[in-house]
């Protein structure tokens, strides 16, 4: 079978590797789209597990599962599947309070060798707790989607909306754009998005931002404070991963509201802020990495539901063959959202 394989950043290979073997509690998966994430071009973040196949937002279709699991779940040969990189052990100390990410076992799960891959393996741990089956209303571009969705998902629910508040959305990639199309179904009434690419703020109209903010153009925080009546955002989703954006976005959060982080920095990065300004304003800054069992199912329904649209979403398709122009329009995060690539097709 082919795969793509990175052996540091901008270097991506297109290898034959034999197929692998599903052991007795394992399924083999035939995978049929897999997307390009937003951490695979961070060049610090990625570089350091090379050399790897690359992709983890797959869907595809069972070919095999293993005699010893099959009649334990409720999984069969041919289904159409959503699979997830990562699953929880759904027993530990972390999983019992949802906090499913911090599980061991969640930690060392994967899919082998990588999304990015005619076959992958699915172990027993991801086939039980979170591969989903797709409904037949939707394609396995769709399914490609579950996982970035989930994590937007999570995010939601960490930011603190109340009903009735102004989200601001800060950077229009994909996830900024699932986040606009989102925000509502979690209590937000007005969505603002802001950015600096006109492809990117028109997309963020289509999908459902009341207001963008060209921040090339215009001073985010007076645009901000105007179409707020002053009162800025109860939540701010800050999409880059840099400290000079987080930073700057503190002033953008109202009273009692919340500074959420979505994207890591690079581990030298600090953080500076007037401890002061937090406490009397009462902000709250947290974070949100990858999602959980609960987060995938939800985000099933968004996209089933039609609230995620994947025609905004899906900008790009490419073969295998084509993975490292699919990598190079990504990484320029110009006139692109969600790259895919399709396999055997």
């Amino acid at each position: 079978m082919r795969v793509a394989k990175l052996y540091r950043f901008g270097e991506i290979k297109i290898e034959e590797m034999p197929v692998p073997e599903p052991g007795p509690r394992d399924a083999l998966v035939k995978v049929k789209a897999c997307g390009i994430c937003s951490g695979d071009i961070m060049p610090w973040y990625i570089e350091k597990k090379a050399p790897l196949v690359l992709g983890h937002e797959i869907s595809g279709e069972i070919v095999k599962i293993g005699e010893e699991i099959k009649s334990e779940i409720f999984l069969k040969e041919g289904d159409r599947v959503a699979v997830h990189h990562h699953a929880p052990c759904m027993g530990c100390f972390y999983c019992k309070r949802g906090d499913f990410v911090q599980c061991e076992t969640w930690r060392k799960s994967k899919i082998i060798p990588g999304g990015m891959a005619e076959y992958i393996v699915v172990p027993e741990v991801n086939l039980r707790n979170d591969t989903l089956k797709l409904p037949d209303s939707l394609s396995f571009e769709q399914g490609a989607l579950v996982e970035p969705v989930a994590c937007v998902v999570k995010s939601l629910k960490r930011a603190n909306i109340k009903k009735g508040d102004t989200v601001l959305v800060i950077g229009l990639g994909v996830m900024g754009q699932i986040h606009i199309m989102l925000a509502r179904q979690f209590g937000a009434q007005k969505v603002i998005g802001a950015d600096m690419v006109s492809f990117r703020l028109e997309k963020a109209m289509k999908a459902g931002a009341d207001h963008v903010i060209d921040v090339s153009r215009e001073d985010i925080y007076e645009a901000l404070k105007n179409l707020t009546d002053g009162l800025m955002a109860q939540a701010v989703i800050v999409g880059p991963g840099s400290v000079d954006v987080i930073t700057n976005s503190l002033r953008l959060v109202s009273r009692g509201g919340t500074l959420l982080i979505f994207t890591p920095t690079s581990p030298e990065q600090k953080l500076c802020f007037s401890v002061n300004d937090i406490y009397f304003n009462d902000i709250s800054i947290t974070t949100s990495y990858s999602c959980g069992p609960d987060d995938t199912k939800e985000a099933l329904k968004f996209i089933e539901n039609g609230i995620v649209d994947s025609n905004v979403l899906i900008t790009h398709r490419f073969p295998i063959e084509k993975v490292n122009e699919a990598y190079e329009i990504t990484a320029m995060a110009k006139n692109s959202l969600k790259c895919m690539i399709l396999l055997n097709s």
